[in-house]
């Protein structure tokens, strides 16, 4: 008997259990603690509007899935070499910009390189610790609401800042910060509190932004306009003597 073509039926099966694997993964709906009470909200809210109109109550229903969807919580694939440095959040870099930390995340006063990441309403907003290490600094800052993607929101917007302490000695600086729409930044550390690299420490809601602070020596590995993911994105290698990298849009 003539055995199948890679091509064959087969062949094709590895990829088809791949894809459904990847399917799965990718409408996991395990929902963030934070979740629920507005998930519930939404739901009675749509039952309510159906019970007055069955088509409010299929939008109630739209927007009830869109509030779960938000909240979605998925496992990562983070990698743990020691020195690496993981992105907090999902989202785009939107700038890359050498600036002298504000005094409130306990950094030198020298020029350090920050790597800004926006998040919109789509994106998982489950934020995730972006190097192992001991909590040295925990500091909240009230503010304004402007737009997450402006430069000024570093300084400007409501923020919670969080240094850690390598146990190469090395700190970096990040910051959860609020946007045009985001109204509650969530953070559950602790000073003193070891951390390691990917684990959840907490969410902001509804559309935001996600600071981190390196030292000028080390090279940020992604680009403007890159799309990064929380936990699996290496922003940067400690270790490494690799320059900035350059990039275009193809």
């Amino acid at each position: 008997m003539k055995p199948l073509p890679s091509g064959g039926r087969i062949g094709r099966i590895p990829a088809q259990i791949m894809w459904y694997e990847d399917l799965q993964k990718a409408y996991c709906l395990r929902l963030h603690r934070e979740g629920w009470p507005f998930v519930a909200a939404f739901a009675i809210g749509a039952l309510l509007l159906g019970l007055l109109y069955a088509p409010l109550g299929w939008i109630g229903l739209v927007a009830t899935a869109w509030c779960a969807w938000f909240f979605r919580d998925p496992d990562r694939v983070v990698p743990t070499r020691e020195g690496l440095v993981v992105s907090p959040a999902d989202g785009i870099v939107r700038a890359i910009q050498s600036v002298v930390p504000p005094p409130e995340y306990g950094l030198p006063e020298e020029t350090h390189t920050r790597i800004s990441v926006f998040l919109d309403i789509f994106n998982v907003h489950v934020n995730r610790i972006p190097i192992s290490g001991t909590v040295a600094e925990l500091a909240y800052r009230p503010g304004k609401f402007l737009n997450a993607s402006l430069d000024k929101a570093s300084e400007e917007n409501e923020r919670q800042i969080v240094r850690i302490s390598t146990d190469a000695g090395v700190d970096i600086g990040f910051s959860q910060i609020a946007g045009l729409v985001a109204r509650r930044i969530k953070c559950d550390l602790q000073s003193d509190q070891r951390v390691v690299v990917g684990e959840r420490f907490g969410i902001i809601r509804f559309g935001s932004r996600a600071d981190i602070y390196l030292p000028q020596s080390v090279a940020p590995l992604v680009l403007v306009g890159q799309k990064v993911v929380a936990g699996e994105t290496v922003l940067a290698d400690l270790h490494s003597q690799e320059s900035a990298r350059e990039g275009e849009v193809r």
